[in-house]
């Protein structure tokens, strides 16, 4: 039997106009390697969002082999630039491959290191957000995310669910995933609470926040 991310792929896919070939090349090869991929409709709402906003400048945390990263480049303005950060070497050298191969229009920018020191020292101001990254960390990152936040930026936060164990009792879920599940928790209560951000759940995929700095 097909679980719900399978379930949800094949629906999605046929009612979907579909992809660049070279991305769905890469999301295929990621899979076989195990490496978590953004699900479709993820993807599909990504699209949407950046025809929408035409953002600028782009900042996304957590680039795994760069597939996100090429994406918001392939559907955003030709004059967008995208920083994406990265701590994990062996992805970070798949990416810099990734990118060398199909950032055609040299959009992406990839700094290598922990995603809060990053945040902490990074400069600029950016129209659109993307958080993917260490799922127990959201929480910690915030203060800077909103602080490199324009005016109307859009925030996008993927995975808050985490195969649904967020949506249990704390003592429902393994004691190993604890942690994890109280941060996620105390992160969606901050997003909540927070004056400078308007923001909703979404269950698509496996969970995802949109946030506009007001």
């Amino acid at each position: 039997m097909e679980n719900n991310e399978d379930r949800e792929k094949v629906f999605i896919e046929a009612h979907s106009r579909g992809f660049e070939k070279y991305l769905e090349e890469l999301e295929k090869e990621a899979k076989g390697h195990d490496i978590p991929i953004i699900r479709k409709g993820t993807q599909e709402l990504l699209r949407f969002l950046l025809f929408m906003k035409k953002p600028k400048n782009i900042l996304e945390i957590g680039t795994a082999v760069g597939f996100s990263a090429l994406l918001m480049a392939e559907y955003s303005p030709d004059d967008c630039r995208i920083t994406t950060v990265e701590n994990y070497a062996p992805r970070i050298e798949e990416a810099k491959k990734n990118f060398e191969k199909h950032d055609i229009g040299k959009k992406i920018k990839l700094i290598e290191g922990d995603a809060k020191e990053v945040l902490e020292n990074l400069e600029g101001k950016f129209d659109f957000v993307f958080l993917d990254g260490p799922k127990g960390q959201y929480e910690s990152y915030l203060k800077d995310i909103l602080r490199l936040m324009e005016k109307d930026a859009i925030l996008v936060t993927d995975n808050i669910f985490k195969e649904g164990d967020i949506l249990e009792s704390r003592f429902a879920v393994e004691r190993r995933d604890r942690t994890i599940h109280s941060r996620m928790r105390d992160f969606l209560l901050r997003l909540k609470d927070e004056e400078a951000l308007e923001s909703v759940i979404l269950s698509s995929g496996d969970g995802m926040t949109l946030s506009i700095k007001k």
